[in-house]
């Protein structure tokens, strides 16, 4: 694994990565590189959906208001989410495309948001692979044969998404032709490689991800073939979403902000970066998210995503600046915000907004998902809001 040559980041900001042409990803002739922004639209892509104030936010263009859209905006704080949910696991709802584009849908019926994201969750390429997922009542996702071993991470697998996770896509056509009467896109989603690859083998959720960490640095080279082998599964399973009808993806990294500058360079930028590669010729916008991750924010921003997303400990245009040149953000309410009474909530969503000073490109979000506690009122008042103050 070559490694740079000093651990300090660099003063300037990193020059967009350029893909190894000896790695197995460029040899496939359905993928490559759309260079620049904005991304090349995908063939067939709805009118009024194309011209959304989401997708033109993505694009660097000016909206007519800015885009209002929520991570987890589809979730337990909904009572009709609740209902539905009743006696009927995580997985089963994921797995059922009925219930999929039903959730889907729910946020979007119940307020005037400007994206819907598909109910999914980012550890459902997991159990394709050989692990066993179960989501646990009161901790959360549990793998039950985490990877622990060199021979742990040769024996995953990599099935093809369109037979492994054909749900997904099932819900999105499901989907597509009620959003586009609409005019709402859709974002289809996936966890970033280090992220799942944690998951993995932490097997829960973790402070310090040692066990993870461990594994990095003992074992340089599985830890190069687990990268890309979710690498290979996440573009394939991306892929699929955008065939299927997703008009924009996110790339979650929920858990990078754990690495220092020099090992995100080393370890897991190089992967990052060839998935973002492939995604982009899909002809979609791509958005980036991590959490925490303000001090790695220029490198993540260098794989050159369509969109950057900003959780709420940076401020908005100090995070953009971070950013490369056209790149647009989201962001960057504290969730828990969503909780305080409306005077702060107002106060601070204006800060956002004055940080963002109307430049084109901006997509107002959460920096993290909605939590249960939320009340729905909130959701509806806040969007509004955030319209209301930006309508040109």
């Amino acid at each position: 694994m070559t490694r740079p040559q000093s651990e300090q980041a660099p003063e300037t900001q990193p020059t967009a990565v350029k893909p190894d042409s000896t790695h197995p990803s460029a040899q496939d002739p359905s993928i490559g590189r759309v260079p620049g922004r904005p991304s090349v639209t995908k063939p067939g892509a709805d009118p009024k959906v194309y011209d959304s104030a989401f997708m033109r936010a993505t694009r660097g263009e000016k909206a007519d208001y800015t885009p209002v859209w929520f991570m987890r905006q589809a979730g337990r704080y909904m009572p009709e989410y609740r209902a539905l949910r009743a006696g009927k696991s995580m997985l089963d709802c994921i797995r059922t495309p009925d219930l999929a584009a039903e959730i889907t849908l729910q946020p979007i019926k119940a307020f005037p948001l400007d994206a819907a994201i598909l109910f999914n969750d980012i550890l459902t390429p997991l159990p394709t692979m050989g692990l066993s997922l179960d989501f646990v009542g009161g901790v959360g996702p549990v793998i039950h044969n985490p990877v622990s071993s060199t021979r742990d991470v040769d024996m995953l697998a990599v099935p093809a998404a369109a037979e492994s996770m054909p749900f997904t896509a099932e819900s999105i056509r499901l989907l597509v032709p009620e959003l586009n009467s609409r005019g709402i896109p859709l974002i289809g989603f996936v966890g970033a490689p280090f992220t799942l690859a944690s998951y993995a083998i932490e097997g829960k959720g973790s402070r310090n991800y040692e066990k993870t960490k461990r594994l990095m640095y003992a074992e340089p080279a599985a830890w190069e073939r687990l990268m890309g082998k979710f690498e290979a599964l996440l573009a394939d399973y991306l892929t699929e979403q955008v065939k299927a009808g997703a008009s924009a993806v996110q790339i979650f990294d929920s858990w990078v902000g754990a690495l220092s500058v020099y090992d995100y360079q080393t370890f897991v930028k190089p992967a990052t970066g060839r998935l973002i590669e492939r995604v982009k010729k899909l002809g979609v916008p791509v958005i980036y998210f991590g959490t925490g991750a303000t001090h790695l924010m220029p490198d993540m921003a260098s794989l050159g995503s369509d969109v950057m997303g900003a959780d709420w400990r940076t401020p908005l245009d100090k995070a953009w600046s971070l950013c490369q040149k056209g790149q647009s953000i989201q962001g960057n309410l504290d969730p828990l915000l969503l909780q305080a009474p409306w005077r702060e909530l107002k106060h601070q969503t204006d800060r956002i907004l004055a940080e963002a000073a109307g430049r084109p490109g901006h997509i107002f979000n959460v920096g993290h998902g909605i939590l249960p506690e939320t009340n729905p009122d909130t959701i509806l008042r806040l969007t509004q809001y955030v319209h209301e103050q930006t309508r040109k």
